[in-house]
């Protein structure tokens, strides 16, 4: 782990400590996968992080103890033989914690039992968000794993393009735009693909199928790179044959959107302000109930995080968070368009991340 690295997780540490007394809490157990790597800098797939107001400890199994001695340097590294619940259990006790904190959302019903079982008289407390609340901010090394995705994601998409032609199969599609991602530097794909075309592309998660793309429709590719952990998200339509006047008409409603939303955003704009700049778009020209999902949506580990731009959102846009800028029409019978691109809040406006052109490409 390099220098920089540790730094980050010290800094998380740190400032996860400092939320332990709004939440009423001593300690934090984490084992939701994108939360533990986050905290913790460990890639293994099986461990659950405890972190009490003075010491960090990382538990796993032993296939895993070299790889998080060497991934996690600020932790306390110890191998479960047992039920992990009872080591961690039998950790905090030693420790002296009094009120543990746990994930609320990622902890079953039955796992709640076992965890009251295994911890007998220590007490532990429901905590709502309170790892992903600090990932929403994207420290520097975020970002620059976050824009290498990005870069990746458009290479493949122009790489892509000339494999896109009337007989190839939407699953071939999204498998050469896998290897090509692979090719370029991504350990994977960041989630399952959508490659819809036709009337499938009003489908807005039309996954790859083994429908043949045909002539004079909408190609639609949804998809994004894994870096380290760390994800890409993009959305290009293009088009197989020659467009009619409505086909064009779409997509400039779509791309209009996609433009001002992104010229829009700035730290301090709320959720669902940042959400009608793109929608206000589509409905004046008379399309509102085409568009029935969000805006956009943060990420990084996960695909689909807290910050959100949509009628119901929360949130307020800071400098540092990542998110998707990603308005669409859908025509059932016809077919869709989404134009989607990758952004970071700066100090004074928005930085894109994703380059891939945005004219309607016709193949």
């Amino acid at each position: 782990m390099d220098k920089e690295a540790i730094q980050g997780v010290s800094g998380r540490l740190a400032r996860l400590r400092t939320e332990f007394s709004a939440l009423g809490i001593d300690s934090m157990l984490i084992a939701h996968g994108p939360n533990r790597r986050y905290m913790t800098g460990f890639t293994g797939s099986a461990g659950m992080a405890l972190i009490t107001e003075q010491d960090a400890f990382l538990v796993t199994d032993f296939r895993y103890m070299t790889q998080a001695a060497e991934q996690a340097p600020e932790y306390s590294i110890l191998q479960h033989e047992g039920p992990i619940l009872k080591t961690v259990a039998d950790l905090a006790r030693k420790s002296g914690v009094q009120r543990l904190g746990v994930e609320s959302r990622h902890v079953s019903l039955q796992q709640s039992g076992e965890l009251q079982e295994a911890l007998g008289s220590l007490e532990y407390v429901l905590t709502e968000d309170a790892v992903e609340r600090l990932r929403n901010v994207k420290d520097e090394d975020e970002i620059r794993t976050i824009s290498e995705a990005a870069r990746i994601t458009d290479a493949a998409f122009m790489e892509v393009l000339n494999s896109i032609k009337s007989g190839v199969t939407e699953r071939r599609i999204a498998a050469e735009l896998e290897y090509r991602l692979r090719l370029a530097g991504a350990d994977s794909g960041g989630f399952a693909f959508i490659v819809a075309s036709g009337e499938r592309s009003a489908l807005p998660h039309g996954l790859a199928s083994d429908k043949e793309i045909g002539r004079d429709e909408f190609v639609t590719l949804d998809f994004g790179a894994n870096v380290r952990g760390y994800l890409s998200d993009l959305t290009r339509t293009v088009f197989v044959g020659k467009p009619s006047e409505r086909h064009e008409e779409l997509y400039a409603i779509v791309l209009e959107a996609n433009l001002k939303t992104i010229a829009g955003l700035r730290p301090g704009l709320s959720g669902r302000e940042g959400d009608s700049l793109g929608r206000d778009v589509i409905a004046s020209y008379g399309y509102a109930e085409y568009f029935g999902h969000g805006l956009g949506h943060g990420f990084g580990l996960e695909i689909h995080e807290q910050v959100r731009l949509s009628r119901e959102s929360k949130s307020v846009l800071e400098p540092g968070h990542v998110l998707t800028v990603e308005p669409g029409i859908y025509i059932p019978g016809f077919g869709g368009v989404r134009i989607e691109d990758d952004v970071l809040i700066t100090n004074d406006g928005v930085k894109v991340l994703t380059t891939s052109p945005k004219e309607l490409l016709l193949l």
